[in-house]
This record gives structure tokens, sequence and C-alpha cells, in this order.
């Protein structure tokens, strides 16, 4: 009878190291980047409202989001764990968010209500605004000229409320189809940006944000830094995509033109 006991004593300690020892296996595997993108997706918010309400820079939100940075540092890990109600351990992936994550959905779920159903004959609500799609039209047919002009048949319905939390205007709401891989990890092909065009000078950019921009006809999405001599063009995916430096002159003879700063973004899962 001792002999089964402690067999089964040393079988029950065996099997609860391999449990720890698998949790651990687990635990490792979660980083900074997966923690932030998870509790991105939780909270609702892109990575441009975080930098707008945690002050921490753009450009390395995106950095940590796409695995550049590792290791971010304890003033940025701070403020971003602030925000989220997280411990810097849990955001690093050192501890476990499940609890917190789970009565966060608990608390959406009981808000959540009936889903409405609506398709672009349907009438605007008061408190909505139909934001025109961006689009490339070429000239004539085959000359490979492009302008950009607003559709008159794609459009995107955005609340009036977010849209004045954002600073954007109504009628200076925009959206622009991103097209390419140059923005990977962070926007995929075929993702959706809101455009702001009532931020569409130079002086209006923030080093390191994304803005869409008219390059020849061409509609595209980059990081914008401002430069002495000009701006510089930023993809995510820099090893595919190197920097594009351009001069005022450049600017000019070129066509380049700010159309909007992005504050928003959305995409399916595939």
């Amino acid at each position: 009878m001792q002999k089964r006991r402690l067999c089964t004593i040393y079988a029950n300690q065996h099997l609860s190291s391999r449990k720890t020892s698998s949790t651990m296996r687990v635990m490792q595997k979660r980083n900074v980047s997966t923690v932030l993108r998870a509790l991105l997706d939780q909270h609702g918010i892109s990575p441009t409202e975080l930098h707008r309400r945690t002050g921490v820079p753009q450009s390395t939100l995106s950095r940590i989001l796409s695995g550049k940075i590792v290791d971010p540092s304890d003033k940025h890990i701070s403020k971003i764990a602030e925000y989220f109600a997280v411990s810097t351990d849990q955001l690093r992936g050192r501890a476990d968010v499940a609890p917190a994550a789970n009565a966060g959905r608990d608390e959406l779920h009981s808000e959540l209500k009936d889903i409405s159903l609506w398709d672009d004959d349907t009438p605007v609500d008061d408190d909505e605004v139909s934001v025109p799609f961006l689009r490339e039209v070429e000239l004539a047919a085959g000359s490979g000229r492009f302008v950009i002009e607003e559709s008159e048949r794609s459009s995107l319905r955005f609340g009036k409320r977010s849209l004045r939390h954002n600073g954007v205007q109504f009628d200076q709401a925009k959206c622009v189809t991103v097209r390419g891989n140059s923005m990977l990890p962070v926007l995929r092909d075929g993702a959706t940006v809101g455009v702001n065009a009532g931020k569409c000078g130079i002086g209006d950019i923030i080093d390191g944000d994304l803005y869409a921009i008219n390059h020849n006809g061409q509609l595209r999405v980059k990081q914008l830094y401002r430069l002495p001599t000009g701006i510089r063009l930023r993809s995510f995916n820099r090893d595919e995509h190197p920097d594009e430096d351009y001069s005022f002159q450049d600017m000019q003879e070129e066509q380049i033109v700010i159309l909007g700063h992005v504050f928003w973004w959305g995409m399916y899962a595939r």
C-alpha cells in the first residue's frame, strides 16, 4: 500500500512538473508584440489612437508590433501598461493577462445589442457621416496617367462622435484603400484607412505618423518625416521598400501632394 502511495505521489509530481513546464513554454511564446496586439484587438483601438492617448511615438508602436523592438524601454512600456490597466510584466508577456481580458469581454458582451443591417441604399442616421473613398482614375484609356477623385459609389460610415473625438471635420474625412505589401505587417493589401484631409500641409506632419499621399496620380499610404529640405516617405516593410527622400523641388516636379493624416484603419483577418 505504501509503495502504491509513493508511486501515486511521484506520478502527480511528475504530471505537475510537466504541466508547469508546458505552461512556461506557452508563456515564453508570448512577447510584448503579441500581448500588445491582443490588447489593441480587445479594446478595439488602433495603434494611432494608442499613440494619441499615451504619447508613445507611433513609429515606436509600429516597431514593437512588427517585432523590430523586442525589449521596449520602461518609459514606453509603463505608459502603455497604465493605459490598458495591466502590469509591465503582463505587457512584456511574463505574466498572464487572461483574467483581465476575460473580464473586459464579459463587460463587452453585456452591452452588445442586436446587429443592425444596412446597405448603400440605407439612409444615413443623424449621428453618422458617409465618408467617400478616394480612388485612382485614368485620364484616358491606355494613357497611363491618373488623377485622384472621390468615388461616387464607395463610402464608409463613421459615427460623428468618433470623428469629433479624433478632431476630424465631417467634410474633411476621406477613405483610402491600401495596395501592395509596403506597409506590412501593420497594413495588409486591401486595408482601409480613414484620412483627415484637414491636415495636409508640411507643417501638419508629425514625424512617424501615417499619411495618404497623391504621388503624380498614385495613391500611397506612408509614414512621413519632415526634413530640412523636404520630406521622407517610409514603409513599414523597409526590407523591400527603402526610404524615399524628396526635396521641395522634387515634390513639385513629381507632383507629390499630402492628402491628409491617417486617423483610423481597419482590415479583414485572412
